[in-house]
């Protein structure tokens, strides 16, 4: 079984040529991350990835976690990994200094984290989510909750978790019942139940910080009435030495399709201590910055398991004989010569190489939106983030599964066994698409609250953003072909984010109807604007000689001519309207 292996020299692409991270840095105010120090990382990562975390991938598939007596022992190898990754200094990349975190651009930790993700996605998910429970205690949380946690986080000590779901409340969160009752203290007891909780229990660290949804007595009915609590599985002393157990224990673990190396457990709460996060009832509103830090954090998950999936499908069809390639005289030629084996590795490059420029370009707006020095710059860098995140999320899970199923079809009847390891990947990249939100939640979040919440405002920004960049290069030696399709879909997504905006005010289904085919048209709208960066960039070096260029530019162009072109068949469907949707009585259940 061949293993994961880095594709520096894409990142390099990416990090160096289309988002000149190191000048974009510099005007925010950080000259130490020059190309070089990038790399260095990105290396390290790259052979942390190769040497520690990919071996135990199929391995920690095979034996998945096991629990007894309210405790969760993770996969062999997992443990002295998890050890190795602290004392790298990986689990503080991008925290705060002050925390003893490094502060590396949102850009660098998210290549950082694919790399990881597509080495071992059930162990990269431990510390994906104590990452994200930082960024949320550093933004919501009180001083002293922040002195005493967050230092530990950073460190990776300390974990953490994000607890939401409960059995009758999954996306529906208005419908929780976990209660919070104040004490005396300062403090507030819990008790309820909460299901689904990645990393819920485990042997990695010994300590692991819940961040849990409840209700106050005096809660208003609905989300209106959501509390947000730090509930530790040891409540800390002030000095930050580990005291008493809280009455927070799992209750059992689930048995998944995938990811078996990483718990997802039932967490009991029953009078377990805990300190409000915020204000009360505004914890949703809270647990969101870690929500949507980790919409965009999993779509990056799934870019890895593409390129994990893609790098065998690839190697197998470079040495696999099988028929005779048309005009060929040999007896047998190598699977890659095949036309339709050769279209399911170009989509495979295409989906991953674009999909990947395309989150690292949304991380570092994470960084402008908060560190450049100009206010209407940082205003469209957010307004833009907002936007692109479900978008990333989702068209980056739905791509991922596609893209597996593909490289599981090269392989044959030999992608359906699990020696190839191409299967697990699709059992593992499946639930990204759950994850954080479903992706029709993503979805209903883009077109209802991003795009008719503001009468197109944002998205009306970014398409003229497209079209700008578009028609300036057109003109240019080579670009024509690359930017005249662009701007063609860029008009299309402008005409039906229209039409979206008006049908939406008489018709209540519209917008529920027209959401998921809206979500991938954009979604290739966003792919498209990167293949045109890409290309632009491409052309300018291919006299180089360096074949790098070649096949960038080769993929951008396999992109465009045919895989864009399903944005046709997307804008006919949301045109279409909620109608044939809703008038299919058939779905209804007589009896």
């Amino acid at each position: 079984m061949s293993l994961y292996k880095i594709p520096l020299r894409d990142f390099q692409f990416v990090l160096h040529e289309l988002l000149d991270t190191s000048a974009v840095m510099h005007s925010c105010g950080r000259e130490e991350f020059d190309a070089a120090t990038i790399d260095q990382v990105l290396s390290a990562a790259g052979q942390f990835a190769e040497e520690v975390i990919a071996p135990l991938n199929a391995s920690g598939d095979e034996e998945g976690c096991q629990f007894r007596d309210g405790g969760v022992t993770t996969p062999s190898g997992f443990r002295e990994a998890y050890r190795q990754y602290i004392e790298s200094g990986w689990s503080s990349l991008a925290c705060s200094a002050e925390h003893g975190g490094a502060e590396f651009p949102t850009a660098v930790e998210n290549a950082v984290n694919e790399i990881f993700g597509g080495a071992n996605m059930a162990f990269s998910a431990y510390p994906g989510m104590s990452q994200a429970t930082y960024v949320n205690l550093r933004a919501n949380g009180s001083p002293g909750l922040k002195a005493l946690y967050l230092p530990k986080l950073a460190s990776g000590q300390w974990t953490g978790t994000m607890c939401l779901t409960e059995p009758q409340a999954g996306t529906d969160l208005g419908l929780l019942r976990t209660r919070a009752t104040p004490q005396v203290d300062g403090s507030y007891r819990l008790a309820g139940s909460k299901i689904f909780i990645s990393g819920g229990e485990h042997d990695l660290a010994e300590n692991i910080v819940h961040l849990v949804l409840a209700r106050l007595p005096d809660a208003p009915p609905g989300v209106k009435g959501i509390s947000l609590f730090l509930v530790p599985k040891v409540i800390p002393n002030a000095d930050g030495s580990l005291g008493e157990r809280n009455e927070i224990a799992c209750g059992s673990i689930e048995h998944k399709m995938g990811i078996h190396g990483n718990s997802t457990c039932t967490m009991n709460l029953d009078g377990a201590r805990g300190w409000l996060v915020g204000e009360p009832h505004k914890g949703l509103a809270g647990m969101f910055v870690q929500m949507n830090h980790l919409r965009l954090g999993v779509g990056i998950t799934a870019i890895g398991v593409m390129e994990a999936a893609w790098q065998k499908s690839r190697r197998y069809a470079n040495e696999r004989v099988q028929g005779r390639s048309p005009g060929s005289v040999a007896s047998a030629d190598n699977i890659v010569l095949h036309a339709d084996v050769r279209r399911m590795l170009l989509t495979q490059k295409a989906y991953v190489e674009g999909l990947r420029a395309l989150a690292l370009w949304s991380s570092q707006l994470i960084d402008l939106s908060h560190s450049h020095p100009d206010a209407d710059a940082r205003r469209d860098a957010a307004g833009l983030i907002a936007l692109l995140t479900p978008v990333v999320k989702a068209i980056s899970s739905d791509l991922a599964l596609e893209s597996t199923l593909m490289a599981m079809q090269v392989f044959g009847g030999h992608g359906f066994i699990r020696e190839s390891g191409v299967e697990q990947h699709v059992r593992d990249v499946r639930i990204i698409s759950l994850y954080e939100g479903t992706n029709g939640v993503q979805a209903m979040d883009l077109l209802g609250r991003k795009v008719l919440a503001d009468g197109g405002l944002r998205m009306g920004a970014f398409i003229e953003q497209v079209v700008a960049h578009a028609q300036t290069h057109r003109t240019r030696p080579g670009m024509e072909e690359f930017a005249a399709p662009v701007l063609e879909l860029a008009r299309k997504v402008q005409t039906v984010t229209g039409e979206l905006i008006a049908s939406s005010m008489d018709d209540p289904h519209a917008a529920g109807a027209a959401a998921v085919p809206y979500l991938r048209l954009v979604g290739h709208l966003a792919l498209s604007y990167t293949w045109l960066r890409a290309a632009q960039l491409a052309l300018a070096k291919a006299g180089s000689g360096d074949p790098f260029y070649a096949s960038k530019i080769a993929t951008a162009r396999f992109y465009l001519r045919r895989l864009m072109p399903q944005s046709i068949a997307l804008f006919e469907e949301i045109r279409a309207g909620a109608a044939p949707v809703m008038d299919v009585a058939a779905l209804l259940d007589a009896t």
